[in-house]
């Protein structure tokens, strides 16, 4: 498959679709996933063209997980964490269905269940809240 420069995080990056955005550098953004699997559920891209993790150039790559890093302490800041679950997913064998490189960082409290991930979209007052909460961990 090669990349689609139509795929929705392409029109996101490029400012075409809106996105409850809570991050963003030179080389990567994140922002609230709209179907989350759990509250504060973030996504982080690169701004490189790449649909996964094996066509993603290196210092991209290096960005966005330094980036991943960081959003990932303040999503668990800002939601009170027991931990977080960081899920990157490459082929749609593997559940991926945007084709642009994406990790996930979902924050866990212990015996909460994950919700399905695609089933439903939130509430967008829910979403800018929850970027607001992540905002502000990140000072």
């Amino acid at each position: 498959m090669s990349y689609d420069n139509n795929n929705v995080f392409a029109k996101i990056i490029a400012g075409d679709l809106p996105a409850h955005t809570v991050y963003v550098d030179d080389h990567c953004m994140a922002f609230m996933d709209l179907m989350p699997q759990a509250p504060g559920h973030t996504l982080v891209i690169p701004k490189a063209p790449a649909e996964n993790l094996f066509d993603v150039p290196e210092e991209a790559l290096r960005h966005t997980i330094a980036a991943t890093q960081k959003v990932a302490a303040a999503v668990k800041q800002a939601f009170s964490a027991h931990g977080v679950m960081i899920a990157q997913l490459n082929g749609a064998a593997a559940g991926q269905t945007v084709f642009h490189l994406h990790f996930h960082i979902i924050p866990r409290q212990g015996g909460a269940d994950l919700g399905i991930h695609s089933k439903e979209m939130a509430d967008g007052a829910v979403l800018a809240e929850h970027a607001q909460r992540i905002k502000a961990a990140l000072g």
